[in-house]
């Protein structure tokens, strides 16, 4: 695939689900602790998402990054707006706002907070 199809094709992954983590490994499967990381939020608050492996394809792996302008896996989708990776996640996580925004979303999950 050539460097616009797969920018194509990210892009409609992107529009298509209401939550999409473009991550190394599966959500059964995390390969990296990162995607581990995510993953456990977003299973944590019950939240429905695509995984996609970047690890099953390299032009996808390269072509996330170029999509996205962000240099790292994962990186999480909602609603077609790019929220951000692991660091990102886990600090709005803690701090309610992934909560918060999921809500404005529309997007279905447990309205559960981080305890120590």
């Amino acid at each position: 695939m050539s460097e616009q199809e797969i920018q194509d094709w990210i892009g409609k992954q992107v529009a298509s689900n209401d939550v999409v983590l473009f991550m190394k490994g599966t959500r059964e499967m995390p390969q990296c602790g990162f995607s581990m990381q995510v993953t456990q939020i977003l299973n944590h608050l019950g939240v429905e998402f695509k995984d996609i492996n970047v690890l099953d394809n390299m032009s996808v792996r390269d072509g996330i990054k170029a999509y996205s302008n962000w240099p790292t896996i994962p990186q999480l989708y909602v609603k077609g707006e790019f929220i951000g990776g692991c660091d990102i996640v886990r600090e709005m996580f803690q701090a309610g706002e992934l909560q918060d925004l999921l809500t404005a979303k529309g997007i279905a999950h447990n309205a559960q907070t981080l305890t120590a």
